[in-house]
């Protein structure tokens, strides 16, 4: 039996297919679509340190428009823009060489922009440099100067000449091409009074780095009549030597008072601070060091100590009253004799007149003297990291002397020299010539002159 529904049929009604799902949009959608897509391409604008973005435009000149409106260039300014080229198109990328593409035209910013969804474009704009200032005017010349000669006539008599220095016309501060005429120089002054012709002439050269030279540099007697020994400073040699009964491992540490500083080194030293030096070495039986830092083996360390020039006086330092005076050649075989009284072997008392004898044989008479081991610590200081260790310090000062120089020492000569107990003087001790302890021998000789 057939049923009938009351509702109204829908036969008249369109019947949904599958067909009607996979079939495209019309043509006005699409092309809103594809519109809506291009408006979420982006543009960032870069000034310096400055960015913004913007929506890109579509063509070269609404973009170089939105550059100028925001930059606000002067109107003579140059103005360029570019597009890294990791921003570019692939296809543009591909073409060029350097960082940058810079558009010059409606061509290369399609091309730049062509495929990408986003676009960096740098703005490139500098105003015109300012013009050059005229160049300021030279110092007027120095036509007048006040001048002062400290003068040492004779050993102890020294005069002063204060003149006033003239020029009519030329500069005597700077030479016709600028340079300065100023500083420190060593020459020679020749002042002649020789009837009615008066008159001062300097020859010279000016010394380099004139801060080198301290204050109290002056120029006396003592240093005309060495005048080759005195350009170099006045420096201790000094010889240090370990003997070890077993091999040791130690740091040896030289500190310098603040009126010595340390000068050559050997093997090179390793600076701790100012006035301070260090060595890291093994000390094997029979006297030989190896220096680890620069794996050199030697059987002493070598260095050097300056003292201030300042405080070296050679009467002061050697004097009558702590020194003793002979001639060379009475000097050499009492030095050996004295080394021998200190407990040096042969080896060391024949290193120590063979390194310093062409120093002595430069003077027909020597006035020389030992320091005390706490005399010698007070200038340099010796530290090793290794206890008990022995310590024998040798440092001769010595002076050359004039055949009238030496009757100053008439109390003070060879006789009294070997009359005069050495090894107290120094400190020495029985154990410096122990082999089975850990013990160091240094020697130094120090010329003043």
């Amino acid at each position: 039996m057939l049923q009938f529904s009351p509702a109204p049929s829908n036969a008249g009604l369109p019947t949904p297919s599958i067909w009607d799902k996979l079939k495209g949009k019309g043509k006005d959608v699409e092309m809103r679509d594809r519109q809506a897509l291009a408006r979420q391409r982006l543009l960032t604008l870069a000034f310096g340190d400055m960015e913004t973005l913007r929506l890109l435009p579509n063509t070269f000149a609404e973009l170089e428009a939105a550059a100028r409106d925001w930059t606000k260039p002067p109107p003579d300014a140059p103005f360029t823009l570019r597009v890294p080229v990791e921003f570019a198109s692939i296809h543009a990328a591909r073409l060029v060489a350097g960082p940058y593409i810079y558009l010059t035209g409606e061509d290369s910013y399609q091309i730049a922009l062509m495929g990408v969804q986003g676009l960096r474009v740098e703005i490139v704009s500098d105003v015109p440099p300012p013009p050059n200032e005229p160049p300021p005017p030279p110092p007027p010349p120095v036509l007048e100067m006040p001048g002062t000669f400290n003068l040492e006539l004779t050993q102890g008599q020294h005069v002063a000449l204060d003149v006033n220095i003239n020029s009519d016309e030329l500069d005597m501060a700077r030479m016709e091409d600028g340079t300065m005429v100023d500083g420190m120089f060593w020459g020679k002054l020749d002042i002649v009074h020789t009837g009615d012709d008066h008159h001062l002439e300097f020859t010279g050269t000016r010394l380099p780095d004139h801060d080198n030279y301290k204050g109290g540099f002056k120029v006396d007697s003592r240093v005309m009549t060495k005048l080759a020994v005195a350009t170099k400073p006045v420096t201790a040699k000094c010889h240090l030597t370990i003997l070890a009964p077993s091999v040791q491992y130690c740091d040896v540490i030289l500190s310098f008072s603040a009126l010595w500083q340390p000068g050559v080194t050997w093997p090179p030293a390793e600076k701790v601070e100012d006035n301070k030096v260090k060595y890291f070495l093994r000390a094997n039986p029979g006297g030989a060091l190896e220096h680890f830092e620069t794996e050199i083996v030697t059987t002493a360390i070598y260095y050097e100590a300056i003292p201030d020039p300042g405080m070296v006086d050679p009467n002061e330092y050697i004097a009558p009253r702590n020194g003793f005076a002979m001639s060379f050649r009475d000097f050499i075989p009492h030095l050996q004799d004295v080394l021998d009284q200190l407990g040096l072997s042969l080896h060391a008392r024949s290193n120590f007149i063979n390194n310093n004898i062409h120093a002595f044989s430069q003077h027909k008479n020597i006035a020389y003297r030992f320091l005390s081991q706490s005399r010698i610590a007070s200038a340099i200081d010796i530290a090793v990291t290794f206890e008990p260790c022995v310590f024998t310090r040798l440092f001769l000062i010595f002076r050359g002397l004039t055949d009238d120089e030496v009757g100053a020492f008439a109390g003070a000569t060879e006789k009294e020299a070997n009359a005069v107990n050495w090894r107290e003087i120094v400190d020495w001790q029985e154990d410096s010539k122990d082999p089975t302890l850990f013990r160091i021998l240094e020697t130094s000789v120090l010329e003043v002159t």
